[in-house]
């Protein structure tokens, strides 16, 4: 199947940038700006051992702007317990007058030496995605029945997954879907291909959220954009994900971007039409990258 029913009224664009390091507040604070004067909607932080904490970065960057939103790509399910964490998004939630957008994840395999030197089992996948459904529920029980601080609204969840069984949770339970990667074939061979998966993958998302698919944001994690003129593609992140590819191979997934500002914005509507995605993410290797796309959108 090439293309799926777009069932949904149409959504606005929104677009998110990923910043894993900078070497002072200040910097911090100004990477936020940059993303903002950018035209980027969404700053974004990961949790991992060994980088700056999540929530106090995100609560600086907040109080640098004043109209993008901040969030966590991904935090990791494993490493709370949920009352701690709802504590914690509530207070981020008010310190950024509500600006704040909560993303969770299940933990990922490589984040096994992170567990062992927190002094945490790291359960297999199965569990730590159960976790993650658990810890979910929690939550918004916790957010419901008057939780201290309070939270005055419905703080958006975003969850994000590659595999069948984390989009699904994805799909039942977050607001926002943002799909990790395309399963592809070993020999996949154009960028019809791509496009051919991402379609099978935004169906298994229809699937999964049932009824609930019309209210859902879904997103595509971009792993790679270069705009003719800009610079050379950087397919070390889809090479993690991906090493048996090619990177001829590399260059059909769909989270592969490349051409002009103009065809990328147009291959952007087309999933948007085609597909219903409107929420992208992107490192900050690409943001500026990212940005002349924005601007062909807007």
């Amino acid at each position: 199947m090439e293309e799926t029913r777009n069932d949904m009224t149409q959504r606005p664009f929104r677009f998110a940038v990923g910043f894993s390091a900078a070497g002072s507040r200040a910097e911090w604070r100004d990477k936020a700006r940059q993303a903002e004067d950018l035209g980027y909607d969404v700053i974004q932080v990961p949790d991992h051992l060994g980088m700056t904490s999540p929530f106090p970065t995100l609560v600086a960057m907040a109080e640098a702007t004043n109209r993008v939103h901040v969030g966590t790509m991904v935090l990791n399910a494993g490493f709370y317990r949920p009352a701690l964490l709802a504590r914690d998004v509530a207070s981020v939630d008010q310190l950024t007058d509500g600006r704040f957008e909560f993303g969770l994840g299940a933990g990922p395999d490589f984040a096994k030496p992170e567990f062992e030197a927190a002094g945490l089992p790291f359960p297999g996948g199965r569990q730590r995605i159960e976790n993650l459904r658990a810890t979910i529920g929690e939550i918004r029980t916790l957010f419901g029945n008057g939780h201290q601080p309070p939270v005055h609204r419905r703080i958006p969840l975003l969850v994000a997954g590659r595999g069948d069984r984390l989009v699904r949770v994805a799909a039942e339970h977050a607001d926002t879907v943002s799909l990790a990667g395309v399963p592809v074939s070993a020999d996949i061979e154009s960028e019809k291909a791509g496009t051919v998966a991402l379609a099978q993958r935004v169906e298994f998302v229809r699937a999964a959220a049932g009824e609930r698919f019309p209210d859902l944001e879904v997103g595509l994690m971009l792993q790679a954009v270069d705009v003719h003129g800009h610079a050379e593609t950087d397919l070390s992140l889809p090479r993690r994900f991906n090493p048996d590819l090619s990177d001829a191979q590399l260059r059909y997934l769909p989270g592969v971007l490349h051409g002009s500002a103009h065809s990328i914005a147009d291959t952007l509507r087309h999933y948007r039409d085609a597909y219903s995605i409107t929420h992208y993410s992107v490192s900050e290797t690409h943001m500026t990258a990212l940005a002349k796309v924005i601007e062909q959108l807007r």
